[in-house]
């Protein structure tokens, strides 16, 4: 279900952060401090002064009042019962830290300590806001009162929704003004009556209700969710969101947020009792713990833990956290410490897999350590190390405690026009295995490979004028020749081991596997090729790469998926065709059958932030034994001034197919919005086998509606932005 949805009666600061996007909200009305008295001091200007000792004071033209908390201004004014008492007249402006006001008669009676203001025009000084009232009373103790009151965020001239209140208060101190019997108008329209109504009179978090969640979809039906934002205390706060789902029933969201001097983390708890469209009525549930946290100088602590009580949770009832495309959810545990020569680890990694696929390994510890030292002015050496015990949640898997130790010796020469390294490896791994019985494992093993890279590059450039243009072009070619070892490691379990997908800079990277279970013995000779065109703001409009790696002798470990005697070809390229115009594209050919092994390509058009097209597609020949082939059309343009359109459509050519629709429509206007979405997506639901189903898709529609000022906007980019497969900017020019 593509969440929407947005109404309500108060917001916290995180929110209203979102309000900068606004198109025009009216800011609020300027007050320099500076220009108040000390406490009881009052200062008159007129034109004119009549003055009776002890029993009244008149003054009259251009009157001006400074005290020590407001500035009044107005044609005439006068004191009365020997000082207790004051009104003014005509033209009345009177401005304070808390509001500006225009007024007709304005009075004071320093007794009860209330001043009055009648048949007004107001502005909130230090909040976004402004009405008329027909009376304002503002006093020392019970703060400010306007009765016969409207209120709104919109700018004077376009007030398409506002409040009308019998009474409007604002109490000294307080973040919250109240309402009663209140109406809300839309467009002159009332759509909504409220008894009692709060309302942020500050920047800061309060507590109240934010804007709720409304869609509906073939897999939850109608959905509806009331976020409750709970501001608990200056560092931390709480979200308490019910949703109710006609298909599913009753969940329970919350967010729990801290924040100290030293550290940050979020508690999120997921709960559904009993989903009414699963045949056993399961319960199901979400948790996810973050914490962020310095301990010292050097030492860092940092906790990321998922949990999930089944495979469908994320397909079916959503998730801000992951993709219905992920097939793990992480639980990772571990502190880092940094310095300047020796960077270390301690880590507790472990996993929940979703569907049929192979239980990962977990890293219960995982522990690494790396020191670097400059011997002399060309001559460094590093020492890389690492200890891990793996554990498998399947008990019949082998598992194995790791410890490897890699020191490097190096040579950099490091100069603008260039660089020459050479370096050595001995990399030392010893395993110690159990569960190996029935297996090709050993329960021991020692395994030691030795390494040489000498890699060299040299930039060139030239000032040069291109289509009238000054441009810096630049050709940077580099060479790499790499020679590791062999060693049979057919004895060792593979724990964090997955073949890597090379692009033009991996192929510098010298290994083909992440991991240490398999190190790829190496003896190959890597060229590569960039060239830039740097306009004269020094900023990139051209980047071509071109990378292969030529093998002087066969690999002994991958010769049985790969036996060529040269990689594929690999090729980037970006390009600014203008300040609208990008394109990037990526490519690997297999140089002995001119095959394309990966492909791929974002064309995009952008004439602003709001006005963008983009043409995606991508290929993979092999990927676990599948051909991805997809093409993907994004777009997001203004067909007025207030209305915006976003669409987005991926087709499988392969199985000529969509996979996903997305349309969405938004009105927006100076202070407020409404928005729309649409969506048709693969389900990817996984079956009682743990198979995942490829035919199924999910339709739905959601809701949102946005008021500024009082709550949160999100722009036309998070349109685009949601979905399956989302927005995201292909180029990586500066």
């Amino acid at each position: 279900m593509i969440a929407a949805g947005t109404c309500g009666l108060s917001a916290p600061a995180f929110a209203q952060a979102a309000a900068s996007d606004a198109l025009c909200v009216a800011a609020p009305a300027p007050f320099d401090s500076n220009q108040l008295l000390q406490k009881k001091q009052v200062q008159v200007t007129a034109d004119s002064a009549e003055i009776v000792e002890n029993q009244f004071a008149s003054f009259k033209g251009n009157v001006d009042i400074v005290t020590d908390s407001a500035v009044i201004h107005a044609k005439s004014a006068e004191v009365t019962d020997n000082g207790r008492a004051m009104s003014a007249s005509g033209g009345v402006r009177y401005d304070s830290p808390a509001l500006s006001v225009s007024s007709d008669l304005l009075s004071v009676d320093s007794q009860q300590q209330i001043l009055k203001l009648q048949n007004t025009q107001y502005q909130l000084t230090g909040f976004v806001g402004h009405g008329a009232a027909g009376e304002i009373d503002i006093g020392a103790e019970q703060g400010i009162s306007l009765k016969d009151v409207s209120f709104t965020t919109c700018p004077l001239d376009q007030q398409d929704w506002r409040l009308v209140a019998s009474e409007i208060s604002i109490e000294p101190g307080d973040t919250l003004g109240e309402a009663r019997n209140t109406r809300f108008y839309v467009g002159g329209v009332p759509v909504l009556y409220l008894p009692y109504f709060a309302f942020p009179v500050s920047n800061q978090r309060q507590t109240g209700l934010l804007f709720p969640v409304i869609g509906s979809s073939s897999s939850t039906g109608v959905d509806y969710e009331q976020p409750f934002y709970w501001n608990m205390a200056p560092n931390y706060d709480m979200t308490i969101s019910p949703r109710l789902m006609t298909n599913r029933g009753l969940q329970l969201k919350t967010e729990f947020r801290y924040l100290t001097q030293s550290s940050n983390g979020q508690v999120n708890v997921e709960y559904l009792d009993k989903d009414t469209r699963l045949s056993d009525d399961e319960n199901r549930y979400f948790y996810r713990y973050q914490h962020h946290g310095r301990l010292s100088e050097n030492w860092q602590l940092n906790i990321d833990l998922n949990g999930i009580s089944d495979n469908n949770y994320i397909v079916d009832l959503g998730s801000d956290y992951y993709n219905r495309s992920d097939t793990t959810i992480n639980r990772t545990i571990g502190m880092d410490y940094f310095s300047p020569s020796l960077d270390m680890s301690l880590y507790l990694r472990d996993f929940d897999t979703l569907g049929d696929f192979d239980a990962i390994y977990r890293a219960l510890p995982e522990a690494k350590l790396q020191w670097r030292s400059d011997l002399a002015s060309y001559l460094s050496v590093m020492i890389d190390s690492e200890l891990a015990y793996f554990d498998n949640a399947q008990d019949n898997n082998p598992e194995a405690l790791r410890w490897h130790l890699a020191p490097t010796i190096a040579i950099p020469y490091q100069r603008y026009w260039g660089e020459v390294t050479a370096e050595l490896t001995a990399m030392n791994t010893y395993y110690k295995q159990t569960n190996v019985v029935g297996t090709e494992l050993e329960e021991e093993v020692n395994r030691t490979l030795y390494q040489g890279r000498l890699f060299s590059t040299l930039y060139f450039e030239k000032n040069d004028q291109l289509l009238g243009n000054d441009v810096t072009i630049t050709f940077e070619p580099k060479v790499q020749y790499l020679y590791t070892s062999y060693e049979d490691q057919s004895s060792i379990g593979l724990y964090d081991t997955t073949a890597l997908l090379n692009d033009v800079n991996g192929l510098f990277r010298g290994q083909e596997f992440t991991g240490l279970d398999r190190i790829s013995d190496n003896d190959q000779i890597t060229l590569g090729v960039t060239s830039r065109i740097i306009d004269s703001a020094n900023r990139e409009q051209f980047v071509v790469s071109l990378g292969q790696i030529f093998y002087l002798s066969d690999s002994k470990v991958t010769t049985s998926v790969d036996d060529r005697n040269r990689s594929a070809l690999a090729g980037e390229l970006d390009w600014r065709f203008d300040d609208s115009w990008f394109v990037h594209s990526a490519i690997q050919i297999a140089t002995d059958n001119d095959k394309v092994e990966r492909s791929g390509l974002a064309l995009e058009y952008r004439l602003d932030a709001k006005s963008l097209v983009q043409l995606s597609h991508r290929f993979v020949r092999d990927l676990s034994g599948e051909t991805i082939d997809q093409i993907g059309l994004s777009a997001s343009w203004p067909i007025s001034q207030n209305w915006q359109v976003v669409g987005r459509s991926y087709r499988d050519l392969e199985r000529d197919r969509s996979i996903e629709n997305y349309f969405g429509v938004q009105y927006e206007s100076c202070c407020w919005a409404i928005r729309v979405v649409a969506q048709r997506n693969l389900t990817n639901r996984y079956d009682v086998t743990g198979q995942q189903n490829t035919d199924e898709f999910d339709s739905s529609i959601g809701l949102t509606f946005i008021f500024k000022g009082i709550g949160s906007s999100r722009s036309n980019r998070a349109m685009l932005e949601e979905g399956m497969f989302g927005y995201r900017q292909p180029y990586v020019l500066n």
